[in-house]
């Protein structure tokens, strides 16, 4: 039943976004009839092309033909690729996805030890080297980040890899099973273009996971003090419990909603905040692709970039709801 409430919840939300998405594009500078005709074309020829493509309609006419199309599955079509906007978008997505997995994987690896381990030692160095990288991570802007790691560590010491792509262009890529170049690599049992794909997702995903670092430790730290200083915990103390069995099994536990709820917000926002990052590294992702049809006024593959990060927001919202009922001692003790 959770899982039909939140789907049924979903519809309106991505309703709001085809909408907002649509009227979005439709009042930003640049029209797609003349970035079509290249500018030599005549205003006669510019107006057939604009009512070919049905801009010449009414704005409300034009919102219920889009709104017809994606009912029927049709996101629409890239005049800048000539592809179906979803079959473009499939094509890239695995690459953000593997991104952001990354990020994400580093993240999660970073923060939450660092918020348990200040929330532990308050007063501590570590507490105060937590404030400090939740202080810079929120201050540092990410293509910033990603500018000083690609001169520090490309141009001037020469060990990362050529922060262009997923693969060094020297290499055939691996023939694709799940459009993921760690996996599929490794399932043709290349290493070279192994090594070469987890060199080229080391910057942009050390970029990413550096700005997600500071809300979640951040987060981490402080739902684990309130724990630490609950009633439960000085009684688990008097009792003269292990201090791994308290701070793992009820500490710990007690403190992972708050932390869940971050974990999902901070995996939406990578997935829609790393355009910045895949046009810095040239990374072929649907934020990349989105932006270069934004600057050549291709509305369709914005709003299909929208709506899709929409329906992987809500995914991982379920994914999130559904952790956290696990990971309630309420709902625990109940079963």
């Amino acid at each position: 039943m959770l899982i039909l409430r939140r789907v049924l919840a979903t519809l309106p939300i991505l309703f709001g976004a085809a909408v907002f998405t649509f009227m979005l594009t439709r009042v930003l500078p640049g029209d797609a009839a003349s970035f079509l005709a290249s500018g030599q074309a005549s205003a006669e020829e510019i107006s057939a092309l604009r009512a070919q493509l049905g801009l010449d309609q009414p704005l409300h006419l034009q919102l219920l033909g889009y709104l017809g199309q994606l009912a029927r599955g049709d996101w629409g079509q890239s005049f800048t690729t000539g592809q179906p906007v979803v079959t473009d978008l499939l094509q890239r997505l695995p690459a953000s996805l593997e991104l952001s997995l990354i990020a994400f994987a580093l993240a999660l690896a970073i923060g939450v030890p660092l918020g348990v381990a200040a929330a532990l030692r308050p007063g501590h160095w570590i507490d105060h080297l937590c404030r400090a990288v939740c202080t810079a991570g929120s201050c540092a802007p990410t293509f910033v980040v990603g500018l000083l790691l690609i001169y520090a560590f490309y141009f001037l010491l020469g060990w990362a890899a050529e922060p262009i792509g997923r693969l060094d262009a020297m290499l055939a890529p691996p023939p694709v099973h799940t459009g993921f170049l760690l996996i599929d690599a490794a399932w043709a049992g290349d290493a070279p273009a192994w090594r070469s794909a987890f060199g080229h997702l080391l910057l942009p995903g050390v970029s990413m996971a550096l700005f997600s670092i500071a809300p979640l430790a951040r987060i981490t730290r402080s739902s684990m003090l309130g724990v630490l200083s609950s009633d439960f915990m000085r009684t688990a103390r008097a009792l003269g419990l292990p201090r791994r069995q308290t701070v793992v099994a009820y500490a710990l536990r007690n403190a992972l909603l708050p932390v869940l709820t971050t974990l999902g917000m901070v995996f939406s926002y990578m997935l829609g905040a790393n355009v910045v990052i895949e046009k810095l590294f040239a990374w072929p992702g649907i934020g990349s692709y989105a932006l270069d049809a934004l600057m050549s006024a291709d509305h369709a593959p914005v709003q299909g970039f929208v709506l899709l990060v929409a329906v992987l927001f809500s995914l991982v919202n379920l994914l999130v709801d559904l952790l956290g009922q696990w990971a309630d001692p309420r709902s625990a003790g109940a079963q």
